[in-house]
């Protein structure tokens, strides 16, 4: 039941080898946030072929390097190495798919780990930990509000039966897509995946209920006090993104104008928000825009900003809320479009340079159960975008109702 996907890139004699499970923070339940980063850590923590730290050293010892990471909807396990060492990382890949020992004692130097990773990357960090509040805040019942390292309290928690039970659960071929990449052929990583992978057996995976955001009514606050050299602001409104029903479909052009919408605030020094607020009324030390249009669930269009000195929070916000509303009530222009959509054009071009990207980017949209080749339309659906069209998605989505505000005191 496992997906095999080859990319042939001859470039260079190096292979890029990639495991990505269907599994992340947003499948996870109240009371055990944060477990399925800590599996992927516990991955790394030995088989009965392989003890403790043995993966990395074999990997080290034959030139190549891996790593692994866990977002909101996957987690994915990476290897590059030289391309007649492939098979090398598919069997150790594959014994480590069903083979965990979780040894108690691995586990509690390892949960420590991962509270110690919280304190640098979040509690100890102002403007990290008013993100993470920000999110509890601006999602109501979606499982995006969970963070991806978990609550510091569920951590103090858990035990090595949780993280057992979440990987005999969802660590299975059929939940899982093989991404290889680089100087291989098609035929010779097939051949070893089913050498390697097809004697695990399926396992059944559990079926998910759909999870739809409830209503938001009118805007929502919050204010973050802690010690901190400087205030920081969050602005998020609720919008869609591209699923497998909403492609083809009549809405589908509204995820491409949002990414443009994006880019016409923040796509560089010529940007509005760069141009208007960094260093046209100089009030902001800088300005951002985000979005992105691929996820499992509803997602958020965020604005933030960090003021100068002197400058009022509420100044920033307001100032904020007049490019939005700058947008919302008059067209951008050709000018801004054609830059913005020059920049989309460039980076997906420059991204083809990089076999890891072309790996992760299919592994990704195949993930979270999109279909990988809608990346080759990419470029010319964002080029379709029109300016009524943006202007259309700022009024239909950058509302209040669909606003959360954060604020770093």
């Amino acid at each position: 039941g496992m997906k095999v996907v080859v990319i042939e890139n001859h470039r260079a004699p190096v292979v890029v080898s990639q495991v990505w499970y269907r599994i992340g923070a947003s499948y996870e339940h109240d009371g055990i946030t944060g477990v399925s980063h800590v599996l992927e850590h516990m991955m790394f923590k030995g088989t009965k072929k392989h003890p403790a730290g043995e993966f990395s050293d074999i990997i080290a010892a034959n030139g190549g390097e891996e790593n692994a990471f866990t977002g909101q909807d996957f987690t994915a396990y990476f290897q590059k190495i030289a391309k007649d060492r492939l098979e090398l990382c598919l069997e150790l890949e594959a014994d480590r798919m069903r083979n965990l020992t979780f040894s108690e004692k691995e586990f509690l130097k390892e949960i420590e780990v991962v509270k110690e990773e919280r304190r640098l990357r979040t509690d100890d960090k102002p403007t990290a930990l008013t993100y993470e509040r920000f999110n509890a805040v601006a999602y109501t019942n979606s499982p995006y509000r969970k963070p991806i390292i978990g609550w510091m309290e569920d951590l103090d928690t858990m035990t090595v039966d949780d993280a057992r039970k979440w990987y005999e659960t969802w660590y299975a071929p059929n939940n899982a897509t093989l991404v290889v990449a680089g100087d291989v052929s098609g035929e010779e990583v097939f051949h070893h995946a089913r050498q390697y992978f097809g004697p695990i057996p399926a396992s059944p995976v559990p079926v998910l209920k759909p999870r739809q955001e409830a209503k938001q009514y009118g805007t929502q606050r919050l204010s973050i006090e802690v010690p901190a050299k400087i205030p920081y602001l969050i602005m998020g409104y609720k919008v869609p993104v591209l699923k497998p029903d909403v492609i083809d479909s009549v809405t589908e052009w509204e995820m491409y104008a949002l990414e443009v919408l994006a880019g016409v605030l923040d796509g560089g020094d010529g940007a509005r928000l760069s141009k208007n607020l960094v260093r046209g009324q100089q009030i902001a030390n800088n300005a951002s825009a985000g979005y992105g249009m691929t996820a499992r669930h509803e997602s958020l269009f965020t604005l933030t900003a960090v003021p100068n000195d002197d400058v009022a929070v509420d100044v920033l916000e307001f100032a904020l809320r007049e490019e939005v509303n700058a947008i919302r009530s008059q067209m951008p222009g050709e000018e801004e479009l054609e830059r913005v959509k020059a920049q989309v054009v460039a980076a997906q071009v420059y991204k083809q340079d990089s076999i890891f990207y072309q790996a992760m980017e299919i592994g990704m949209l195949d993930t979270i159960g999109l279909p990988w080749r809608i990346k080759d339309d990419y470029v010319e659906k964002i080029l379709a975008v029109t300016a009524e069209q943006v202007q259309q998605v700022a009024q239909k989505y950058l509302t209040d109702d669909r606003l959360t505000v954060a604020i770093l005191d």
